[in-house]
C-alpha cells in the first residue's frame, strides 16, 4: 500500500499528531532564530536611542546616514529591497528562497535609521527577520511550497509576537494580514508555536518590553459601545490617512529622484530640517517615552499628525524599520486628543488608540484586538475591539503593505476588486477615476 494511502487510512486524529511531530521542531526553530533576531534589534535600537539622546548632533548626519542605507542596498540588497511586501508576495506566489542576507541588512538599515534620527518603528525589521531566517529551512529540508509558505508565515508571527511581546496577536497577525477578509487556518498552529517560542527566546535573552497601563475602564453599556464605535471611525480614518500619505510620498520620491539610493538623502533632509525649525526631538525615532504619556497625562492635541508625516516622511523616501511602532504613536496620541470631545477615559482611548489605528492601516483587526486583550487586559480589550472593527471597516481597501490582497471585499459593491493587491486596487480606482 502507498505511504500516503497508509497514512490516509489511519485515524484523523493520529494524522493530526503526526502532522505536528513534523511542524513542532520547525517550529519552535523558527520561533528561536525570530526571538534571538527580535532580542539582538530591541538591544540595538535602545543602544542607538540612547545615543541619539545623548548626542542630538547626530541628527545632523541623518541625510549621509540615508545614503548610506541606499548605497547599502543597492549594491548588496537589490533582491530583498522591497523588504516586507517581498514576504507577502512569497507566500502567495512562493518562486525562490529569500536570501538569508536580507537579516543583517535590515537589521543594519534600521540601527541606522534610529541612530541619526528617523522617525521609524521595528516591526518591518522583525518580520523581515523571522521570514528570511525562517526561509532557509526551505532548502535545508527540502520543503515544497506548501510547506514553504507554512515556514513564511510561522516566522512573520514569531518576528511580530517576539518583537512586541504579544505572542497570540503574533500568531493571528501572520495568518491575517495576508488578505483582507481572509484567514489561513492551515498554518494556524505552526505560527502559535513560532510566536510563543519566538517570545519566551527573546525574553530568554534578558529583553523586556515596555508596560502601558490602562488606569480607568468604565462599565460597558450601549452609550460607552456608541462613544468606542465613533473612536474607532476617527482611527480606521488616520489609519487610511498615514497609509494614503506614505505611498504618496513614495510616488513622490520616485517621481522627482530617479536613483533610489538617493532618495533617503531627501527624506533625511526634510526631517533634519524639521527636528532643527520645531527644536524638538519628539516626533523621531520610536517615540516610546510620548506613548506612555498618553496613557497618564494630556498631550498637545497636534502631536498625532506631527508623527504622522515625520513617518511617512522617513519611510516613504527609504529608510529602513517599519510603521507599526510609529502607528501605536499616532493612534495613543489621537486617543489621547478625543479624550477633549468623547466622555472615555483618556488612558482607555489611548489604549484604544494604540490598538485601532494600526488595526485599520494593517487590515488586521483580530490581531489588533488580541494585542490589546495582552498588553491592557480583558476588559479594555473589548472596547478595544470594538475601535478595532470599525477601524478596519473605516479604513477601506488601503494598507501599509501594498503586497496584500483583497481575499473578501469590506462592501459587497467592490466585489470587483477581490482577488487584488492593494496597489492594483489603487491603480484601478485612479483608471475608473480619469475614465469619469
Amino acid at each position: 500500500m502507498p505511504q500516503a494511502r497508509l497514512r490516509n487510512s489511519l485515524p484523523e486524529q493520529l494524522r493530526m499528531l503526526l502532522a505536528l511531530a513534523r511542524w513542532l521542531p520547525m517550529a519552535a526553530v523558527i520561533g528561536a532564530l525570530a526571538g534571538s533576531a527580535s532580542a539582538l534589534l530591541l538591544w540595538s535600537l535602545d543602544v542607538a536611542t540612547r545615543t541619539r539622546e545623548a548626542h542630538p548632533w547626530l541628527i545632523l548626519l541623518l541625510a549621509p546616514a540615508g545614503l548610506a542605507v541606499g548605497l547599502m542596498y543597492k549594491y548588496l540588497g537589490r533582491s530583498v529591497e522591497a523588504g516586507n511586501n517581498m514576504i507577502v508576495e512569497e507566500i502567495h506566489d512562493p518562486r525562490a528562497v529569500i536570501p538569508v542576507r536580507m537579516t543583517p541588512l535590515i537589521l543594519l538599515g534600521t540601527f541606522l535609521t534610529h541612530l541619526f534620527g528617523g522617525s521609524a518603528g521595528r516591526e518591518g525589521t522583525a518580520l523581515q527577520t523571522g521570514a528570511s531566517l525562517a526561509d532557509q529551512l526551505t532548502w535545508l529540508l527540502k520543503l515544497h511550497a506548501h510547506d514553504r509558505r507554512i515556514v513564511l508565515m510561522a516566522g512573520v508571527s514569531a518576528g511580530f509576537g517576539s518583537v512586541f511581546g504579544t505572542p497570540l496577536a503574533g500568531a493571528f497577525f501572520g495568518i491575517e494580514v495576508l488578505a483582507i477578509g481572509r484567514l489561513s487556518y492551515d498554518a494556524i498552529g505552526p505560527c502559535f508555536l513560532a510566536a510563543f517560542v519566538g517570545d519566551l527566546v527573546t525574553k530568554a535573552w534578558g529583553i523586556h518590553h515596555t508596560l502601558y497601563t490602562v488606569s480607568e475602564v468604565p462599565p460597558m453599556s450601549l452609550l460607552h459601545i456608541l462613544y468606542a464605535m465613533v473612536a474607532g471611525v476617527a482611527f480606521g480614518l488616520m489609519g487610511m490617512a498615514f497609509a494614503r500619505s506614505t505611498h504618496a510620498v513614495q510616488h513622490l520620491a520616485k517621481r522627482y529622484v530617479a536613483r533610489p539610493e538617493l532618495r533617503p538623502i531627501a527624506g533625511g533632509l526634510l526631517v533634519t530640517a524639521a527636528v532643527l525649525l520645531m527644536h524638538t526631538t519628539k516626533y523621531i525615532g520610536l517615540g516610546i517615552p510620548t506613548i506612555v504619556a498618553s496613557f497618564h497625562q494630556r498631550l498637545p492635541v497636534y502631536d498625532f499628525a506631527f508623527k504622522s508625516i515625520f513617518t511617512s516622511v522617513t519611510i516613504g523616501t527609504g529608510f529602513k524599520g517599519g510603521e507599526v511602532t510609529p502607528l501605536f504613536y499616532i493612534g495613543s496620541t489621537l486617543g489621547n486628543a478625543l479624550a477633549r470631545l468623547l466622555p472615555l477615559p483618556p488612558s482607555l482611548l489611548a489604549g484604544m488608540g494604540f490598538v485601532a489605528v494600526f488595526a485599520g492601516a494593517a487590515n488586521t483587526p483580530i490581531a489588533s484586538t488580541l494585542m490589546a486583550v495582552e498588553l491592557f487586559g480583558g476588559e479594555a480589550g473589548a472596547y478595544a475591539g470594538i475601535a478595532c472593527v470599525l477601524s478596519y471597516l473605516f479604513s477601506g481597501h488601503t494598507g501599509i503593505y501594498h503586497a496584500q490582497r483583497v481575499g473578501r471585499t469590506k462592501l459587497p459593491e467592490a466585489s470587483r476588486e477581490e482577488g487584488l493587491t492593494l496597489s492594483a486596487v489603487a491603480q484601478l480606482r485612479r483608471e475608473e477615476e480619469s475614465v469619469e
